[in-house]
Formats: structure tokens, sequence, C-alpha cells
């Protein structure tokens, strides 16, 4: 085994390409693809923990070139994930393409099918999550989402918005 090609680096610009091009082009299938199978991990996180994985999982096989090349894919991932929550955070225009927005479900009882269909979710689906928050009937819904993490938030129609309490008179 030659040390020294642990160390060798194939060309930075094709990595940088290569890492880019795989990490935009998957963060644009990801979102397309809904986000209900995210469950409480954001698909971007989970997006970068795969790729982190595979590239940095080459450098660790006898064929991988080097360990420098996998650093350099893993520094592209991470510099991506990075640029591309800071243009969010700069940018609502911008937040609204790249990260996915709470989705109505429910609406004063009433399925929103067309919701449904995006996602990929049953009526049987949508009942389990809200009996898991408590509630055994759709009609007892005011209303409900899909949320970014992929998780089913829902409000009853019987729960009133609590006014704040004045603050007490001082004696």
């Amino acid at each position: 085994m030659d040390i020294a090609s642990i160390f060798e680096v194939s060309s930075v610009w094709d990595l940088f390409l290569r890492g880019t091009l795989i990490f935009l082009g998957l963060t644009v299938f990801v979102r397309l693809t809904g986000q209900r199978e995210a469950g409480s991990l954001a698909l971007t996180d989970l997006l970068v923990v795969v790729l982190l994985a595979s590239a940095v999982g080459h450098a660790f096989a006898p064929e991988s070139t080097s360990v420098t090349d996998a650093l350099i894919l893993a520094a592209t991932i991470l510099g991506w994930s990075v640029a591309l929550d800071a243009l969010a955070y700069r940018f609502p225009w911008l937040r609204k393409v790249l990260k996915p927005s709470k989705r109505p479900l429910i609406d004063d009882g009433e399925l929103n099918r067309h919701q449904m269909r995006r996602e990929f979710l049953t009526r049987e689906e949508v009942e389990a999550q809200l009996r898991l928050q408590g509630i055994e009937s759709i009609d007892e819904v005011r209303v409900a989402y899909l949320e970014a993490n992929g998780m089913i938030s829902a409000f009853r129609k019987d729960d009133a918005p609590t006014a704040p309490t004045p603050n007490p008179p001082e004696r």
C-alpha cells in the first residue's frame, strides 16, 4: 500500500462539479416527490447524511482514489447545504422554492382530497395520525396540516384560542 496515494487528488473542479450536480439534482427530486415520507427528519437533512455517507464511504473502500477526494466531495455537499439554507433564510421568495411549507389536509371536518392525492395519503393514514393526537373522528377537526417535517398537526373545532390574561391590578 502506497501511503502517498491515499492523499492524491483527482481534479478538484471535477469533484466539485460532480458533488454540486448530485446534491442540487437530488434536492430538486426530493422537493418534487412531496414531504409526507420525511417523518420527524427534514428531507434535506436526510439527503445530506446519505450523500456524505456515500462520498466519504468511497474513501474507505480499497478501490477509492483517495481520502482527499472524499473530503472535497464532503466539503462540496456541506457547502451547498449551508449555502441553500442561508439563501432560503435571506430571501423569503427562495424559501418557498427550497423549503417545503405546511399543506392543508382538513378544513372544517372536510378532507382536502387534492392534497392527499398529491402526497399519496389515504384517509386511513390521516385518521391514524389523528388518533395519535387523541382525535377520534375527522369531523372533530377544525383544521389540519401536513407540516414541512412530514407530520400532521390538527386542531379541534372546540379548541378556542385562549385570550391573554390581563395583568392583575397592583396592590
